[in-house]
C-alpha cells in the first residue's frame, strides 16, 4: 500500500477508483481508535467504489501508518487529514466516519466547510455533549456492569471514555491469551476477533508507551455553536444500545436539517455487525431518499427524531416494522422487504383517504 508524508508523519492509504466511467465524486472513510482502514475495506469500499472514488487511510499510530511520539490531538489529526487530501488532489468529498473518526471529519468541516459535500457519522461522541451528560445514565451500561465486575474489569460504564478504556483492557487480555468468559466474549464479540495480535499490541503501545491516550482523549474543541453552522447534508447513525446514543440525542437539537437513524439492537461497532443496513442507509442518503422516499401519514412528527430502521435482518430473513409495531416478513432480501414496505404504506395512505371520504359522506 502507498504511503505519503504529511504533517511530519507517514500515512498509509489506499484508493479504489470508481467503476463509473463518467465523472465521479470522492468518498473518504475514516476509522475510529484502535482500528485501521480494514474496518471499511471488506464490506464497504468495494460496494461504494461502484459509484465513487473511495479513499481509505490509517490514522497516525494506527494500522500501517507511522507511530510518532506525539501529534495525536484531534486538532493535529485533522491537520493530517487535510494535508492528505491536498496531496491526493481531493478538493471536495463525502465523508463517512466511525466513532473518533467522526470527530476528525467534523473538525475538518469547521475549518474548511467548502471541502465537505456531506458527512455520515456513525456512533460519534462529542466532548461538548459529554459535558452535558454528567447526570445522564446509560441504561444498557447498567446491565453490562456486572459482567465486567465478574471478569475483574473495574471500569465504570458511565465513565465518558468507557469505550476506550475497555479496548485497552480487552487488548491486555488478548495479549495474555487469556480465555474470555462466555458473557464477556458475547459482549465484545463484534470487535474482539479483529482486535488481537498486532492490533492489540499496537493499541497498547500507543496508549502505554507512546502515551497518546491523553492527547486522543483531550477536548476536541468542537462547540455546539460551530456545529450548528453546518449547512451540508448530514446523516447521524447511532446504535440503540451504545453509550454514544446519549450524544446523538443531543444532536437532534443541533442539526434540524440532518437525518438521524437508530440501529436496532446495535452497539458501538454496528458497522461491523450490521453492514447491510449501514450500506443501505448511506446509499439512500446520497440519493436524497432517506426522509422523502416513504410518504408520511397524518400524525407523523415533522421535527427531527431518531428513526429506527423500518427494514431489518433477523436470522437470515428480512422484515419491516409497521407503525402499529407489528412485523411483516420474512422476505428474501432487503430490496424485497423495501418493496413490500412501500406498498404497505401506500395502501395505508389510500385506506386512510378512503375512510375520510366515507366518513364525510355519513355526516
Amino acid at each position: 500500500m502507498p504511503k505519503v508524508k504529511v504533517n511530519g508523519v507517514n500515512l498509509n492509504y489506499v484508493q479504489m477508483n470508481s467503476e463509473n466511467k463518467g465523472a465521479c465524486e470522492d468518498v473518504v472513510m475514516i476509522h475510529g481508535l484502535a482500528a485501521n482502514l480494514a474496518f471499511w475495506g471488506f464490506h464497504y469500499a468495494p460496494i461504494f467504489s461502484k459509484q465513487y472514488k473511495v479513499t481509505l487511510f490509517d490514522l497516525r499510530g494506527h494500522g500501517r501508518s507511522e507511530m510518532t511520539q506525539s501529534g495525536y490531538s484531534p486538532c493535529n489529526l485533522t491537520t493530517d487529514l487535510q494535508l492528505l487530501l491536498d496531496k491526493l488532489g481531493i478538493r471536495k468529498a463525502h465523508f463517512i466516519a466511525h466513532s473518533f473518526g467522526g470527530i476528525i471529519a467534523l473538525k475538518l468541516a469547521t475549518l474548511v466547510p467548502d471541502r465537505v459535500a456531506s458527512i455520515i457519522i456513525a456512533d460519534t461522541h462529542i466532548a461538548a455533549v459529554r459535558n452535558m451528560q454528567k447526570n445522564m445514565r446509560w441504561k444498557y451500561g447498567e446491565s453490562i456492569q456486572p459482567i465486567l465486575r465478574k471478569n475483574n474489569i473495574l471500569i465504570d460504564t458511565n465513565h465518558p471514555y468507557f469505550g476506550y478504556r475497555l479496548l485497552a483492557e480487552i487488548a491486555r487480555l488478548q495479549l495474555k491469551k487469556q480465555e474470555l468468559s462466555a458473557d464477556l466474549k458475547s459482549l465484545v464479540s463484534s470487535f474482539a476477533s479483529r482486535f488481537e495480535g498486532r492490533s492489540a499490541a499496537q493499541w497498547l503501545n500507543l496508549i502505554d508507551c507512546v502515551g497518546a491516550g491523553d492527547e486522543l482523549m483531550s477536548d476536541d474543541l468542537l462547540s455546539l455553536e460551530d456545529l450548528k453552522k453546518f449547512t451540508f447534508p448530514i446523516l447521524a447513525i447511532y446504535g440503540e444500545l451504545s453509550q454514544s446514543m446519549l450524544t446523538g440525542k443531543h444532536l437532534l437539537n443541533v442539526w434540524p436539517h440532518a437525518d438521524f437513524r437508530c440501529v436496532r439492537d446495535g452497539g458501538h461497532f454496528f458497522p461491523i455487525t450490521k453492514p447491510d443496513n449501514f450500506i443501505h442507509f448511506c446509499e439512500q442518503f446520497w440519493k436524497g431518499a432517506l426522509v422523502n422516499k416513504y410518504p408520511r401519514r397524518k400524525g407523523d412528527p415533522i421535527k427531527s427524531h431518531f428513526r429506527r430502521e423500518r427494514i431489518f435482518e433477523n436470522n437470515g430473513g428480512w422484515f419491516f416494522s409497521t407503525r402499529e409495531k407489528s412485523q411483516k416478513g420474512p422476505y428474501t432480501d432487503f430490496h424485497s422487504a423495501e418493496k413490500h414496505l412501500v406498498e404497505y404504506i401506500a395502501n395505508a395512505v389510500a385506506n386512510s383517504a378512503d375512510y375520510k371520504r366515507d366518513g364525510q359522506k355519513c355526516l
